[in-house]
């Protein structure tokens, strides 16, 4: 009998200790799915201007930020005006790859995001619009070099529809209108991409707040198979701003920055040219065109453009020292408009052109420029030699030594040897110089006129 009341205990012993196990395992555990269901930040990039190889390098900084933190979503406000479809293209299918949710955002109401909205909507986890949105443009989506066969740029066509009617597909919107968009163009706003059956993007938010609050509980699929269920309700956003370099970048690859400094560093050395100033302009010169350089190193620029703005340039200046009467200058600025208008492969980069109101003002300026530069020579050339010895013309003389018909008179602090027109003068006499001829003047007497008051030293 003892026996089994000890093996009683013994057993509820171990039973007590396996309790007390069960729960320390618990309790070890039980944190473990509140560590699982910790969210990382919501992040924010804002794009706005030009899309070029330099907004790529920005957002693909941005990009492994977030995967390295586990951010629950990559929120990409798309507020850009034009883009160089060969970066754009780039970024897409980084984009559909990431390890953390993408989400698109054309944003602010008013934005035409041309062909980069086209890309980075189709390739994003999520597509969103702001109202008063727009995405593609009014023509072909892809460019083909010209120099290829018509197959080749067929061929190419067809992998860009299959890329970006995919990447829809996988997200459930509408691809019917990807093959408009690639072989003819195509622009869609927020309401007609809304309305389309399915939707070509998933929301349509006024503003970041309620962006985030569409997104939450919204379930997507990554292309490594993983599935996320967003939590944004809630939550700050937490911005990743450029660096200081990334700015810089950013802003000299804005075409109208990087035309009115190419314009300041050409007037700049040009200045140095006309009076020297021991190299500071020419500096400053140089200083702008290398950031010039290095904004349109990001675009595609057509270099004959580049040589049409120099020529217009040269005639602008030229016009200075040629008495054409402003014909020179008029051909300069018609030159200046039409290639800085010019600038850009609008058909590798739509949307990307230099602002009209800077080619204005650029035009505006050169043509005061030139006009007060022309005024100035007509009024030089028009005015009596007032320096070296043509210039003693027309002054009064005084005679130191008698005429008869040479001798010597005393004009503007020197003593010349002077012959005169009219037969002799006498010592004192006031004689107007009328010549100069071989180191001699030729004078004439005042025939009546009055000699200057008082006497001359």
């Amino acid at each position: 009998m003892a026996y089994l009341q000890r093996r009683h205990l013994t057993i509820g012993a171990l039973a007590c200790l396996g309790c007390y196990l069960l729960l320390a395992v618990t309790a070890l555990l039980g944190p473990a799915p509140a560590v699982a269901q910790g969210r990382g930040p919501i992040y924010t990039v804002e794009l706005d201007g030009v899309l070029s190889r330099y907004s790529v390098g920005y957002v693909r900084r941005a990009l492994q930020e977030a995967e390295a933190a586990g951010a629950e979503a990559l929120v990409l406000r798309l507020g850009v005006s034009g883009a160089v479809l060969r970066d754009v293209q780039e970024l897409a299918p980084e984009l559909a790859a990431a390890r953390v949710p993408v989400v698109v955002y054309v944003a602010p109401a008013g934005t035409r995001s041309g062909a980069a909205g086209a890309w980075l909507l189709s390739a994003a986890h999520v597509a969103a619009m702001a109202p008063d949105t727009s995405f593609g443009v009014a023509r072909p989506l892809v460019s083909a070099d010209p120099r290829v066969s018509e197959a080749t740029q067929e061929l190419l066509r067809g992998e860009v529809i299959d890329q970006l009617a995919g990447w829809n597909r996988a997200r459930g919107r509408n691809d019917g209108w990807v093959e408009r968009a690639v072989r003819q163009g195509l622009v869609l706003n927020n309401e007609q991409a809304a309305s389309l059956n399915p939707p070509a993007v998933e929301l349509v938010a006024r503003d970041l707040d309620e962006l985030l609050t569409s997104l939450e509980g919204r379930a997507l699929t990554l292309e490594n198979g993983e599935t996320r269920t967003l939590q944004t309700l809630g939550r700050p956003p937490q911005p990743l701003p450029p660096t200081l370099w990334e700015q810089v970048l950013l802003l000299l690859a804005n075409p109208t920055v990087a035309f009115l400094l190419l314009v300041m560093g050409a007037t700049a050395i040009y200045a140095e040219l006309l009076s020297p100033t021991v190299g500071v302009l020419a500096g400053l010169g140089l200083v702008l065109i290398v950031g010039a350089g290095v904004g349109l190193l990001a675009l595609p620029v057509q270099w004959l453009a580049v040589i049409g703005l120099a020529v217009a340039f040269g005639l602008v200046a030229t016009d200075l020292y040629v008495p054409s009467h402003g014909a020179l200058t008029v051909l300069g600025l018609v030159l200046l408009v039409g290639s800085a208008l010019a600038l850009f492969d609008s058909a590798q980069a739509p949307g990307v052109s230099v602002a009209i109101w800077a080619v204005i003002l650029v035009a505006g300026m050169l043509a005061a420029f030139a006009a007060l530069g022309i005024y100035l020579a007509v009024r030089t050339r028009s005015t009596p030699v007032a320096t070296g010895q043509e210039g003693l013309v027309g002054r009064l003389a005084e005679v130191r030594s008698r005429l008869d018909p040479e001798g010597f008179v005393f004009v503007e602090g020197a003593l010349w040897r002077a012959i005169s027109e009219d037969g002799a003068v006498e010592q004192g006499e006031w004689v107007r110089v009328t010549g100069v001829y071989e180191l001699r003047l030729t004078v004439r007497r005042l025939a009546g006129e009055p000699g200057p008051p008082g006497p001359s030293r």
